[in-house]
């Protein structure tokens, strides 16, 4: 078996007109990798080839648009190179993106990308046309937003399909696609998507900025680049969200956002990411106002019992007894007498156990993972009870504040953190302890500004006009008079054009 060994060639070399030396160029650059195929033939009295990428190009798409339309011109008149290449890149429509190749790097990107190549002896120039046929998902439910009523599309890891999906719900001549490709092993395609009517320039002009500063060799997924458009609280608080729903990522670029899909995975992200944005859904919009309302309440109760519930009962029952009902201090009494840990200990172990078994079962295989909840669900509820490690009242706690972590998913990463926070300050210094943290986390968040818009608006600075939609949905007879842009938000320093 021979040995490959690649070489390097610069990008930028200009293709040569000599057809050997232009192969031997790609396949020293590919160290002559075996999916690369290469066809060659004779036209008009000149030799040309036909490169590709095993499984990237569409093989009936090739042979019917490529190989037919090229044997269709025959070999009946001698023509030169350069004649060739005008009559197949001008005279004949072939497919739908026909491209010119100028140098070996665009060579080697199309044809990695899908397209097949066509290089003609004597020309120093190439044809690369999208004949794309990789195997991809089809498009499907999202796992990660559930809705009632509404699309059950989602996004899929084929950039070109997830663009198509916005543009069936936009039909607009200012929804503008942007392409770029990042990533100097990976060379992946990166789309910035915004309406043009309702985008401010500066922000435009930020995430473009932001998006050259990526330097990174291979982007496999969003969160690679996501960071990259976290203001300074990008390290604990999202700054820029995710999204896998076509018709939730419209909806935020008619408010003036700007969306970035990413080749390769259903991720897709948007810029400026809010708070308030957390609490709300799709489903919102397609319920009765009334019923919207209540949901998003009992979202945000959910939220301040599953962040807040450990802490505060670790500080009452450790300081403040007295503010709890005499009944239920003597079955706390009775059920913490034969427990060998303080509370504050018994709450952060058995918080931390439920985190390892929501782990196990997130990363063990479908089949298993299930098994785990039916196991986690004997060991923490009723073992540790038994053997006198925890109390029954703290296995209460944990499966409630638990069960509230999963209404606002998106939330989920920081919830746990500050969980912790808040019951290591109940547990040490009690009810001011664990104020002073909420207290401290609460200004932080009021004081972050992403994209020159505050990260708790409307909600601080507070905007009337934009709480309609806020906490309290108003009805779409109200929401239909004048359109609702992040720029248009009190404390904003970002502009409309």
């Amino acid at each position: 078996m021979s040995e490959h060994v690649y070489t390097a060639i610069p990008p930028e070399l200009p293709l040569d007109k000599s057809l050997k030396t232009n192969l031997d160029r790609l396949k020293a650059i590919t160290g002559g990798s075996s999916d690369v195929i290469i066809k060659t033939a004779s036209l008009c009295g000149s030799d040309i080839a036909v490169i590709t990428c095993e499984g990237m190009a569409s093989t009936d798409t090739l042979a019917q648009l490529v190989y037919e339309k090229l044997n269709d011109v025959g070999n009946t008149e001698k023509l030169p190179p350069e004649k060739i290449m005008e009559r197949l890149f001008k005279d004949y429509l072939i497919a739908a993106e026909q491209l010119e190749i100028k140098n070996i790097g665009d060579l080697t990107l199309k044809m990695q990308s899908g397209f097949a190549i066509v290089l003609v002896e004597g020309c120093d120039l190439g044809i690369a046309i999208g004949i794309q046929g990789y195997a991809a998902r089809g498009v499907d439910e999202p796992s990660g937003e559930l809705n009632v009523r509404g699309s059950r599309e989602g996004f899929v890891e084929v950039i070109r399909k997830n663009m198509a999906l916005i543009r069936r719900r936009i039909k607009s001549p200012t929804l503008v696609f942007e392409m770029s490709v990042i990533g100097e092993r990976s060379n992946t395609d990166i789309c910035l998507c915004y309406l043009s009517d309702k985008v401010s320039p500066k922000l435009l002009e930020d995430v473009k900025k932001r998006l050259k500063s990526v330097k990174l060799n291979t982007i496999l997924e969003s969160g690679y680049i996501q960071p990259f458009f976290e203001g300074e609280g990008g390290w604990f608080f999202s700054e820029c969200g995710t999204c896998e729903r076509p018709d939730s990522f419209a909806a935020k670029l008619y408010e003036g956002r700007v969306g970035i899909l990413v080749d390769g995975t259903p991720f897709a992200l948007t810029v400026p990411y809010l708070f308030i944005e957390n609490f709300q859904t799709l489903d919102d919009y397609t319920q009765k106002p009334f019923y919207a309302a209540f949901i998003r309440l009992v979202r945000l109760a959910a939220y301040f019992i599953t962040l807040f519930l450990p802490g505060a009962y670790v500080a009452v029952a450790s300081y403040n007894p007295e503010m709890l009902p005499s009944s239920l201090i003597l079955n706390l009494a009775a059920a913490e007498q034969t427990a060998p840990y303080s509370l504050m200990a018994e709450c952060l172990l058995i918080h931390f156990m439920y985190e390892i078994l929501r782990e196990a079962g997130i990363r063990l295989p479908r089949p298993i993972g299930h098994a785990i909840g039916v196991v986690g669900g004997i060991v923490i509820g009723d073992i540790t009870v038994n053997a006198g490690l925890v109390g029954a009242p703290m296995v209460l706690i944990v499966a409630l504040s638990g069960l509230c972590s999963f209404v606002v998913p998106a939330l989920y990463e920081r919830t746990v953190v500050l969980r912790f926070i808040y019951i290591l300050a109940g547990g040490i210094f009690g009810l001011y302890g664990l104020l002073l943290a909420a207290g401290v986390i609460i200004i932080k968040m009021c004081s972050l500004n992403t994209y020159g818009v505050p990260y708790m608006a409307p909600i601080s600075p507070f905007s009337p006009r934009s709480s309609r939609d806020m906490l309290v949905r108003a009805g779409w007879r109200r929401l239909q008079k004048g359109d609702f842009t992040i720029q248009g938000l009190n404390g904003s320093n970002i502009r409309a054009d």
